[in-house]
Formats: C-alpha cells, structure tokens, sequence
C-alpha cells in the first residue's frame, strides 16, 4: 500500500469526535463546533414520528454543518425549524443523487461538512444516500454516522420473533410477479424477514406473502410506529391479511411487517443424488426458460415445485449482477 492509500484509510477510520475512556459524556447540544469537523459526511439519523427521539448530538451537528442534504426540502425544513435549525438545505433523492456526489464532494474537498437527513430513520437504508456514500468512500472522504431511530430494529425488538438472526429486506418489488419471484427466494430464509411497506400496497404484500411464505408463519405489523397510534399486531400471515382487508388495521401509515423465518430442514437438493448445480448450469448455458428448468428439477430431484423455482430464479439473480 502506498503512502496515499495508508493516508486515505487512516482518514476513513479516523474518529468523529473525542473519546475519553471509550465512552463520551453526555452533551447538551449547545456546543455544535465540538461534534463536527471540516470535510465530513455525517448521516443523521431523524425521527420516524415522535420528535422527541432526535438526540441532542444529532441536532449540534445539523447545526453545526455547512449544508444539509435531504430527500424533500419542505419536510425537512419543518423539522429543522423545530429545532432552531437554519443551515443551508439542499434536494437530494432518488431522481438527483448520481448527478448531486460531485457537488457534495467538492463541498468535503473544500472543507465544508454536510449532513445527509431523509424524510424519516436513517439515510441511504431504503432511502437515497447508499450511492453518494459508496462513491464519497470510493474518494477517500470521511462519511460518519449519527445514530437514531430505526422502524426496523424498533419493531424486530418488540415483536417477540427471534431477534438473533434476521435478514432486512427492505421494500419489495412493486410489480406483482417480481414481488412473488423475490418472495419465493426468501421463503426457505431461516432467520427472521423484515420488510417496509407502503400503505397502498400492504394489502398486496401480505396477500402474496401469505401466498409464498406460507398462511401459517407467524408474523407482526407494526404502523405508526413511535407515534401516538402505535400498533403492533400479532397473528399468523392469515390472520392479518385478513385483519388488513377488513379494516382492522388501517391502511394509513407507513408499515414494517416481519415475518419468522423458515423451519431448518435438509433441503430435497440436498436429500436428491442428482447434482443440481450441474443441470442448473447445463440448463442455464441452454438459456431454457425458468419455468422449464424448474419442471426439470422437479422431475429429477425431490424438489418442491416452489423451492426448485426459487433456487433457478436466484441463480439468474447472480447470472445477470455478473
């Protein structure tokens, strides 16, 4: 490594503020200069609904920034307001992001420090962020998190599902099909799901999985979550599809669904003689569609219809990031 590379992986891992005894002593806020230093990236994790979980820390440095990146500017400026907030705001979302990491790092380059807000929990999990901060890494800035509230480890510590393994995935595919393609991958996932979810679209999600993952896996939504009208609902997938397209639990708010993960089993792959991985491989080079090469394993393994489907969808997954 040369000398460059060793500066630049120093400046990375360098520390975000003063350390005495691994442990910082409690700060009102009103001191922002000593949380922020020139040339930093800060993610700022914001409330998911109650305001009063922004932490003292997370408001010096919204203060103490030169500019303030966030998904929408009027929704930010409300919160920002609250706190007595009046740094520069700049747009940075799904639509802008690639074209705004040259602007932002010459900002860092300069000197500046930006912190990166979205409209809710943390930036760049499930919301814009992810790209600019892979590519401000990828340069040798510094990019240092804020921690705050997150609806996913919020719900996952409540919902009485195993909490020691689970697999976070975010919001599913809009469309119907790439929605059911996605869930039959998961649908042999040990550890516990986790899943965002829209409310125009809760009903369609729980119905497939429900579809895909089984009617009888026990699962949780949680809405509204850290507000005045919280809800966690326990039930099986069933259960609370049904619960859902009665009206029971309103389709309003913004939704985490966690589902517990698969029974450990040896997989009918695994219990066959037949060397799958060969005839997924001869059957691929083919270009055979999906759906033949899943009738194929069914007929030569003691796969499952549905889990031969998924094992082929997830090797074209790997096939087409290749």
């Amino acid at each position: 490594m040369d000398a460059s590379s060793a500066d630049t992986c120093c400046a990375h891992a360098a520390p975000t503020s003063p350390v005495a005894d691994e442990t910082e002593e409690f700060d009102d806020g009103l001191t922002p200069t000593r949380w922020v230093e020139p040339g930093v990236l800060y993610l700022v994790a914001t409330p998911i609904g109650n305001l009063a979980d922004l932490s003292p820390r997370a408001v010096a440095v919204l203060k103490g920034v030169q500019v303030i990146a966030c998904e929408d500017t009027r929704h930010a400026r409300k919160l920002l307001d609250h706190f007595g907030v009046r740094q520069r705001v700049v747009a940075l979302h799904e639509h802008n992001e690639a074209s705004r990491v040259a602007t932002v790092a010459e900002w860092l380059s300069e000197g500046q420090s930006v912190a990166l807000i979205s409209d809710a929990g943390t930036p760049a999990i499930s919301d814009p962020g992810s790209l600019l901060v892979r590519r401000l890494v990828d340069l040798g800035h510094r990019v240092s998190p804020i921690p705050g509230a997150c609806a996913a480890i919020a719900a996952l510590s409540a919902s009485g599902l195993d909490s020691t393994h689970f697999w976070f995935e975010g919001f599913l595919p809009a469309k119907t099909q790439s929605r059911a393609a996605r869930l039959q991958v998961l649908a042999t996932q040990p550890a516990t799901l986790i899943f965002y979810e829209a409310p125009h679209r809760i009903r369609a999600m729980l119905e497939a999985a429900q579809t895909h993952l089984g009617e009888a896996r026990r699962a949780v939504v949680g809405r509204e979550l850290t507000k005045r009208f919280e809800t966690l609902v326990s039930g099986d997938l069933e259960y609370l599809a049904a619960a859902v397209q009665s009206g029971q639990i309103p389709e309003r708010g913004e939704f985490v669904v966690l589902v517990e993960g698969a029974e450990p089993q040896e997989t009918s792959a695994e219990a066959s003689g037949v060397a799958v991985e060969q005839l997924l491989t001869v059957l691929l080079a083919e270009k055979a569609p999906a759906s033949m090469i899943a009738r194929v394993l069914t007929k030569l393994t003691a796969m499952k219809r549905n889990e031969a489907y998924a094992i082929v969808q997830a090797r074209l997954g790997e096939v087409s990031e290749g």
